[in-house]
């Protein structure tokens, strides 16, 4: 998930850091915040195949990016309004997390 000041970055190539949650069981099991690599297209979904993601919670994003991450058989969640990293996981743990259109418009 793209992070911004500890909440989802609303624009996914823009955002400076990262954080991966590990989920068993319906459960966190582990949290890592990361730098990704500069943004150059492709580059952000690349690393995030190479890191494990199996799922991307999202509010904008461009359709390269979502072609890319789909082709790896991660799941894209996009439209996801603006929250505290911790509840949008919880949301999506629960199957609560609410979802839309793309709001990113490149």
């Amino acid at each position: 998930m793209p992070l911004e000041n500890g909440n989802l970055a609303e624009h996914f190539g823009h955002s400076r850091e990262f954080v991966f949650f590990k989920i068993e069981d319906s459960k966190i099991v582990k949290e890592q915040r990361m730098e990704p690599p500069p943004h150059a297209e492709g580059t952000i979904p690349k690393w995030l195949v190479e890191n494990g993601a199996t799922d991307v919670l999202v509010g904008g994003i461009g359709p390269k990016a979502v072609e890319i991450l789909y082709n790896h058989g991660i799941n894209v969640y996009v439209g996801v309004a603006v929250d505290e990293a911790m509840n949008l996981t919880l949301d999506f743990i629960n199957g609560d997390l609410k979802f839309g259109q793309n709001f990113c418009h490149h």
